[in-house]
């Protein structure tokens, strides 16, 4: 019987092996996401700001609400959006009441861009997990749930 405690000589311990794994798998799975984001001259996070921002359509998300609902952040959140609104994916506007709060809503060619993507994108998650079954991937959700959950805000 092997010794599943100990970690393999090519890591420091059994943290970094798990770590590194996590790293391996995500830029493995990033790769087929980028692969259909690319065709549509967009990043992933862009796309995940155009469907938070679909969510709460008609209404908008105050700048810093939207950054902070972002899958991974986003450091340079104006650039992001520059380049949304530049395609007319998305519509800003500053608040008459406090100028320094920028309210952020998905325009009708970005609502009619996530249309397009949306069988896209189900079939790039088939692609990246469709091998798994239903169990293990419960199991595997529940698990990164648990492991991020201490470095959460």
């Amino acid at each position: 019987m092997t010794d599943t405690s100990a970690s393999s000589p090519r890591f420091d311990s059994l943290e970094q092996e798990a770590y590194l794994n996590l790293w391996r798998t995500y830029d493995r799975l990033r790769a087929i996401e980028d692969e259909l984001f690319d065709r549509f001259d967009l990043t992933a996070q862009q796309y995940n700001a155009l469907r938070l921002l679909k969510v709460v359509h008609p209404g908008t998300l105050p700048t810093l609400k939207l950054g902070s609902k972002l899958i991974s952040r986003a450091p340079d959140m104006t650039r992001l959006l520059d380049k949304l609104e530049k395609r007319n994916l998305i519509e800003r506007q500053r608040l008459p009441g406090n100028r320094r709060v920028v309210e952020v809503g998905i325009a009708p060619a970005g609502m009619a861009l996530l249309e397009e993507l949306a069988p896209l994108v189900l079939e790039c998650h088939r692609r990246q997990l469709g091998h798994v079954d239903p169990t293990t991937l419960q199991e595997l959700v529940t698990l990164l749930h648990r492991v991020r959950l201490p470095h959460e805000a």
